[in-house]
C-alpha cells in the first residue's frame, strides 16, 4: 500500500519545569490543551480529526488525558482523543501513531504529543491500610467499626511513593538508575567521564537559553494558585554548573560503590509537547508552510536491565528502514535518561564490538558531538516521562529550521527495555 507523506506543520512545548515548582498545581492536562489551542489559533484550523496524547502517570481524575485536553483546547467534541502509553517514548508513540494514521489515509489533521506532571504522581497507601478502609466500609455495626478502627498501627500509614515504583523495572527488579550503573560498570564508563557530560550538557542549555535558541518552541504558561504568573523558559540548567560541583556529589542509586548520582541524571520533570501533522492535500488547501517531513519511526525491545542501549537498536532500525546512515544525520537528539546511558550509546554506535551484543554486527555510525543535543539535554532540561519522546521531536524540528539542515533523528531509551527513534527531514 502506498503511502502519504506526512508533515510536521507546527511543534510546540511548555517550559519543562523541574517538579514541585512552578508547574506542580498544573495538572497533566493543562501542560497540552492550551499548546494545542495557540496552534488552532495560529493556523486557523476548523477541523481536527484525531487528538493523541502520551501520558505514563495517568491522574485518577482524568482516566483519558487526550480527551481532556482535546475539549479543553475548544476542540469539537466529535474530535476523536486518546491516551498512550510506552513509558519514556509515549510521546513519541504518540506521534509516531498519528503519522500511521495520516500515510495510511485515514487522518489528514492530527494534534500529537505528550504530556506530565510528575510532581502530583501520587503516594498510595499500603495494603493493610487499604484493608482497614474496605473493613471500615463492610462494617455494618458500631463495634464492627471500632473493632477495625483498633487493628490500626501507624506503620500503615507509611505510603507506596508511586514514582519510586513506576520507575523499577517488575522484571528485572532494577531501578533505572541501578541500569545506568550496570552499563557503567560493563563499558567501563568512568565517574569522571559522567561529570564531565552532564556538565556539558548544562552549558549548552544555559547557552541556548541566553541566545533564545528556545524561543520560539516555547509556549509561555500561566501558573500560581491566583494564575497571575507567566514562565517563558525551562526551570532546570543550572549556569553555575562544573564538573568539580558535580564530583562532590555522593552515589545515588549503589550508594557507596556506583557512579551514577542525581548530578548525572535527569532531574524529575513536568511538562508537555505538542505537534501538528497533516497530510499534503490539506497542507497546500490551508497554504501552510510545514516544519518538516515525518521520514521514519522504529522502536525496538532489549533486556530491561539494559533498557539504556534502546537507542542504539531504535536508531539502527530507523535508519535501516529509511535507507540512511547516521553520517546523514545532520543533527541528533538523544534523551539523556542518564550520562552514563547517552555515553554508552554513543560508544556502542561506533563500536561494533559493542553493538554485536545486541546482534548489530556492523558500526551503526559515530555520533559526531558537534551534532548530539547541540541545546543540551534531558540532564539540564529534564525529563517528564510522558512528554520526552514529543519534546525531542519539537526542539530538533526548530533547530533544523535555525540552522538550515536536512536530515535529523530523535531516540530516546525506555523503561523496562525498549528503544524508539524518529527521523525527520526539513522541507
Amino acid at each position: 500500500m502506498s503511502q502519504r507523506p506526512v508533515y510536521i506543520v507546527a511543534a510546540k512545548r511548555t517550559p519543562q519545569v523541574k517538579s514541585g515548582s512552578e508547574l506542580k498545581d498544573v495538572a497533566a492536562p493543562f501542560l497540552g490543551h492550551y499548546l494545542i489551542r495557540q496552534m488552532v489559533s495560529e493556523f486557523n484550523i476548523s477541523d481536527v480529526d484525531e487528538v493523541i496524547v502520551g501520558n505514563t502517570g495517568t491522574p485518577a481524575k482524568y482516566a483519558n488525558v487526550a480527551r481532556v485536553v482535546g475539549l479543553e483546547a475548544g476542540l469539537d467534541k466529535k474530535t476523536s482523543c486518546y491516551s498512550v502509553h510506552r513509558n519514556c517514548a509515549s510521546g513519541m508513540e504518540a506521534i509516531s501513531q498519528g503519522f500511521d494514521k495520516i500515510s495510511l489515509g485515514r487522518s489528514s489533521v492530527i494534534f500529537a504529543g505528550g504530556v506530565e506532571n510528575m510532581t502530583q504522581m501520587p503516594l498510595i497507601y499500603g495494603k493493610k491500610m487499604t484493608d482497614l478502609f474496605a473493613k471500615l466500609m463492610r462494617a455494618k455495626t458500631p463495634g464492627d467499626r471500632i473493632k477495625a478502627i483498633m487493628a490500626f498501627r501507624p506503620n500503615f500509614l507509611k505510603p507506596i511513593v508511586a514514582i519510586e515504583q513506576g520507575l523499577t523495572d517488575p522484571f528485572c527488579g532494577k531501578n533505572m538508575g541501578q541500569t545506568a550503573e550496570l552499563l557503567a560498570k560493563e563499558l567501563n564508563i568512568t565517574r569522571k567521564e559522567q561529570d564531565e557530560f552532564a556538565d556539558w550538557s548544562h552549558k549548552k542549555a544555559v547557552a541556548a537559553q541566553k541566545a533564545a535558541r528556545f524561543k520560539d518552541e516555547i509556549i509561555p504558561i500561566i501558573y500560581g494558585e491566583d494564575r497571575n504568573r507567566i514562565l517563558d523558559t525551562d526551570v532546570g540548567p543550572r549556569d553555575n554548573s562544573s564538573v568539580e560541583s558535580l564530583s562532590k556529589m555522593k552515589p545515588y542509586f549503589e550508594p557507596g560503590t556506583g557512579t551514577v548520582t542525581i548530578g548525572n541524571s535527569c532531574p524529575i520533570t513536568d511538562g508537555g509537547a505538542m505537534v501538528l501533522l497533516a497530510d499534503e492535500a490539506t497542507m497546500k488547501k490551508n497554504h501552510w508552510t510545514p516544519m518538516a517531513r515525518i521520514v521514519e519511526y522504529h522502536f525496538h525491545g532489549l533486556e530491561p536491565e539494559r533498557m539504556g542501549m534502546g537507542p542504539l537498536l531504535a536508531m539502527h532500525g530507523a535508519l535501516a528502514r529509511a535507507g540512511k546512515k547516521m553520517s546523514d544525520m545532520d543533527l541528533i537528539e538523544v534523551n539523556e535518561a542518564f550520562a552514563a546511558q547517552a555515553l554508552a550509546v554513543m560508544m556502542a554506535c561506533k563500536d561494533s564490538k559493542i553493538s554485536s551484543r545486541w546482534g548489530i554486527n556492523e558500526t551503526v555510525g559515530e555520533i559526531a558531538r558537534d551534532k548530539i543535543n547541540v541545546n543540551g539535554g534531558a540532564i539540564a532540561l529534564g525529563h517528564p516521562v510522558g512528554c520526552s519522546g514529543a519534546r525531542i521531536i519539537v526542539t530538533l524540528a526548530h533547530e533544523m529550521q535555525k540552522r538550515k539542515v536536512k536530515t535529523g533523528i530523535a531516540s530516546l531509551c525506555i523503561g523496562g527495555g525498549q528503544g524508539g527513534a524518529m527521523i525527520i527531514e526539513r522541507v
